[in-house]
């Protein structure tokens, strides 16, 4: 069996101008909003962003920008917690 790396910008892609939540590596931090662009790093521009800590609303924060090194995943808002298919 071997393994096959999988690109995901074009998911993150394809993501752009719809809702998405974003986890971070520290904690239980969670951002969801539109986003509104990705760089060639991966970097992550949301707009109406919310922040929620061990799934609690703590602020509206509206315009972020998230470094790619703090992210552990991303995933579309609306997928009802199903996986993000990244198959080419």
């Amino acid at each position: 069996m071997s393994f096959v790396p999988i690109n995901p910008r074009p998911m993150l892609q394809d993501l752009v101008n719809k809702d998405i939540v974003v986890r971070l590596k520290w904690g239980e931090t969670e951002y969801h909003g539109r986003l509104v662009s990705s760089d060639s790093y991966m970097n992550i521009q949301l707009t109406n962003a919310q922040e929620f800590i061990e799934q609690e609303f703590t602020s509206d924060l509206g315009q972020i920008l998230i470094r790619c090194n703090n992210v552990l995943w991303i995933k579309a808002a609306d997928n009802g917690g199903n996986d993000v298919n990244m198959g080419g």
